[in-house]
């Protein structure tokens, strides 16, 4: 039976409530028991009259990618090849999951500024073949544009060709697009922290599964009412993998200003510690990039456990996820801040 459409009918039963009386708990954490519970049990879960399937809100789930020694990625890892660790502290593995069995919701996010225009639309063909290629059944994509305004290109949608239609609509006519995010008063034209933060809030936070997004852009923001920091950790909780792929416009003679240098630098952090990649669109073919991305989101693994220290103490929690097998190199975040949700932006 489809996860989706099974967890659906579970959630509209009322079969799922938090450990406090009965409090809705969030559909991402609900999603996650109940496809828990598919994976652990081999078999559908029953909702049986005055039934409660409880859900610890303190759950952590985690994306990762393994490679081998040769740098092949590894398709085939069990519950029983890895072990992760919350600072330095074994922890017990709740849920484990292979990226074809658990949905992907994606998210595009592409630089309109002046700097961008012209890569965007370069590669349309290659975005097209790499919708079709990642997106299975069960998966959905958005479009966001942002220059100083954050647009809503294209929302869920299982079609990679009307991502594409919508892209192509945008790049003739921006201002019809309704806008995600609260309004603001930008002055200049990149607000690249807001796309990201406002991508995850409003689209992907609450979404069951697995999350990426691709972000095409220089990383060079000056309008966003978000910092580097906030958009980071928004993203690591909600275990979403931000791919940057960065083009950097240079001067003439190919020297760096020190804005790219800080644009180059914001890139591969973001990528580096929410577990996705930081590509340099200029020095990598688009077919190739798209294709090892492609590979990446079709072969990567989800697991989820309940940490031994449960307290919100506002620190950053440091996340390992170790191979038991030598020689095999696993990719994930960093780790995350143990924030209540009255203390988020």
């Amino acid at each position: 039976m489809d996860f989706r459409a099974r967890s659906g009918e579970l959630l509209k039963e009322g079969c799922v409530s938090s450990a406090a009386g009965g409090v809705p708990v969030p559909r991402s954490l609900a999603w996650i028991v109940i496809v828990a519970l598919f994976g652990v049990c081999g078999s559908a879960v029953e909702c049986q009259e005055g039934a409660s399937i409880r859900a610890n809100v303190n759950l952590v789930s985690v994306s990762f990618i393994a490679r081998d020694s040769r740098g092949a990625l590894l398709d085939k890892l069990t519950l029983d090849d890895v072990e992760v660790f919350e600072d330095s502290v074994p922890q017990k593995i709740s849920f484990f999951a292979k990226s074809s069995d658990v949905p992907l919701t994606l998210g595009l996010i592409v630089d309109a500024s002046g700097s961008q225009e012209k890569f965007s639309k370069k590669h349309e063909k290659d975005l097209e073949i790499f919708l079709k290629r990642v997106l299975g059944p069960k998966d959905r994509v958005f479009l966001l544009g942002f220059g100083n305004h954050l647009r809503l290109v294209s929302d869920f949608t299982q079609s990679g060709d009307e991502v594409i239609q919508h892209l192509k609509e945008y790049e003739k006519s921006m201002g019809r697009f309704p806008e995600i995010g609260p309004r603001e008063d930008r002055d200049l034209g990149t607000a690249f922290y807001d796309s990201i933060y406002y991508s995850v809030v409003e689209k992907l936070q609450n979404e069951p599964g697995r999350k990426a997004l691709l972000i095409f852009s220089d990383g060079e923001d000056n309008s966003s009412s978000t910092d580097m920091m906030t958009t980071l950790e928004t993203a690591q909780a909600a275990n979403v993998l931000l791919y940057t792929i960065r083009y950097t416009e240079t001067r003439k003679n190919g020297q760096l200003t020190a804005r790219n240098k800080y644009g180059i630098k914001v890139m591969d952090r973001l990528a580096k510690d929410s577990g996705g990649a930081h590509i340099d669109a200029r020095a990598m073919d688009p077919k190739e990039y798209f294709q090892q991305i492609a590979d990446e989101l079709r072969t990567s693994y989800t697991l989820s456990y309940y940490p031994t220290n449960p307290m919100k103490d506002q620190n950053f929690r440091r996340i390992t996820v170790r191979p038991k097998q030598d020689g095999v190199k696993i990719r994930t975040k960093s780790g995350y801040f143990a924030r209540s949700s009255e203390n988020t932006k």
